[in-house]
């Protein structure tokens, strides 16, 4: 009860501070630039004054440097770059610390490097868009207020690779009431929406709420769309009947799963880039341990997460099985999400399956 206490007195003091800050937000560290982030830390910094400053920080020196130079290429001005050495350093002079990392713990990791000793206390805001468990962010909430360097919000992304590109994003914001009128005008310079949901971790629950339903409908349209065209019926036609009836959903609508029923779908664009099984597999992970904790019952989830990884079972050795190179998230210890290789061509020494042909070493 004592540490409780401690905590919720950390948090008042900070409220208090920010409430009576008048000044605009100037000094920017932004860390993890892989496909959402690189596309926001771009946007953020061109749409920011020439007067702020915006420091970067992954662990692909490529991604900083490539970013970097994009931004200076530009013709629209925009925050004074510069790359930082550690996430330390990017977070050290920072008022707003905006954090894009793919795992829980890389966001704890993270976090910890952040709030080390010797980072000056600093009445910072920290912002992380990372999708991840309510549980883990709430940990680290009480740690960046216990350690007394600010106030940590949730603010995880609806809307891919190419809503971050061209800055129409939603952001599902779990802050403080008297926070938001600070943030939201920082995340609208990345996004087009910003959603209050609540106090602190119930942005992530929403966005986990949200998905949990994408992951079923991806696949119940994939079903229905089958069943329909083997019935006879052609799949712009059937697609048309859905989408005015009661069946409508944003798989059928927008990321229809046949290829050439909506134009800019993944399917018709060969499935470039973009969010990934994986991703879709996490995500809907992260949502069944969360409703676990909550002791929320989920008839659909587990069976749903069989689905999603077969799927990605199937799009391996199908990868394989044309030799190609197939494209895989690199995580390791860090948070950069570009692509490379980690298949081989070699052929398989037998007649074993794909699937123990992908196991092989390169």
């Amino acid at each position: 009860m004592v540490a409780s206490s401690m905590t919720w007195a950390l948090l008042r003091v900070q409220r208090r501070t920010f409430s009576s800050t008048a000044r605009r937000l100037q000094t920017y560290g932004f860390i993890g630039l892989g496909q959402m982030g690189y596309q926001m830390a771009k946007n953020l910094q061109s749409k920011l004054p020439p007067s702020d400053s915006i420091q970067l920080f992954d662990i692909n020196k490529d991604a900083m440097r490539r970013l970097s130079d994009e931004m200076q290429e530009s013709q629209v001005g925009g925050a004074t770059v510069h790359l930082a050495e550690s996430a330390n350093e990017a977070a050290k002079e920072a008022d707003t610390v905006i954090t894009v990392l793919p795992e829980p713990q890389h966001v704890k990791g993270v976090y910890a490097e952040l709030l080390s000793s010797d980072l000056p206390k600093k009445s910072r805001i920290y912002i992380d868009c990372s999708t991840i468990d309510p549980s883990s962010s709430r940990d680290v909430c009480k740690s960046v207020a216990s350690a007394g360097q600010g106030q940590f919000v949730d603010a995880p992304m609806s809307g891919g690779v190419v809503g971050a590109k061209a800055g129409t994003l939603t952001f599902m914001l779990g802050a403080p009431d008297e926070f938001v009128p600070i943030i939201e005008p920082i995340l609208l310079r990345m996004g087009k929406r910003v959603l209050h949901c609540g106090a602190q971790g119930t942005g992530l629950s929403a966005k986990l709420a949200n998905n949990y339903l994408l992951a079923i409908n991806n696949i119940a349209t994939a079903e229905a769309m089958n069943l329909g065209i083997r019935w006879g019926l052609e799949p712009k036609t059937l697609a048309g009947v859905i989408n005015v009836s009661t069946g409508r959903c944003w798989p059928s609508e927008v990321n229809n799963p046949v290829k050439g029923v909506v134009e800019n779908a993944p399917a018709s664009r060969d499935y470039a880039g973009g969010f990934g099984i994986s991703l879709m597999k996490k995500d809907l992970k992260l949502a069944i341990v969360a409703a676990e904790e909550a002791k929320a019952r989920l008839e659909l989830g587990s069976r749903a997460r069989e689905v999603y990884e077969e799927a990605e079972k199937v799009e391996s050795s199908l990868y394989l099985r044309r030799g190609d190179l197939r494209p895989a998230k690199q995580l390791n210890n860090g948070y950069s999400d570009d692509f490379f290789p980690v298949a081989t061509n070699r052929k398989p020494e037998n007649k074993s399956s794909t699937r123990d042909a992908r196991r092989q070493p390169p």
